[in-house]
């Protein structure tokens, strides 16, 4: 699954000079805060900045290794952080309102399985809508 993600990291021209410009821009940046507030690593963030930025504009394809390790490392970290998100969320929102529901004895499926019925069909009432019905709906 990552195998594949990894086989299609773009590397034209456009997307290694956007890849330059953004991160060496976003580097600058830094720089220019750190040295607003008088901090002595501004100089590394603004070289590494600059020159990302003077690649990125002259030279594209010489950073080709290092936006295939940058995006290397997205795809990773991806990876891993939409699992703990969803982890998070089943925790933290779907276990709750389980407990919740066993707790008013609520079921939100039928699970016993039943020899004599000839389908789990749940009949509804059919409710005729009106035209003003659709329109508006929220």
């Amino acid at each position: 699954m990552l195998k594949e993600e990894f086989k299609h990291i773009k590397e034209t021209n456009k997307d290694l000079r956007k890849f330059g410009l953004t991160v060496g821009g976003v580097l600058a940046a830094i720089a220019a805060l750190l040295f607003y507030f008088e901090k002595p690593s501004a100089i590394y963030y603004a070289v590494i900045g600059g020159l990302l930025i003077l690649f990125g504009a002259l030279f594209p394809q010489l950073l080709k290794p290092l936006n295939k390790l940058w995006m290397g490392l997205a795809i990773v970290l991806g990876f891993f952080m939409s699992r703990v998100i969803l982890t998070v969320l089943f925790y933290l929102v779907l276990t709750p309102i389980s407990f919740l529901a066993k707790l008013v004895g609520k079921k939100f499926m039928v699970l016993k399985y039943n020899k004599s019925a000839n389908t789990y069909w749940e009949k509804r009432t059919i409710i005729q809508k009106k035209q003003i019905d659709y329109e508006r709906q929220f």
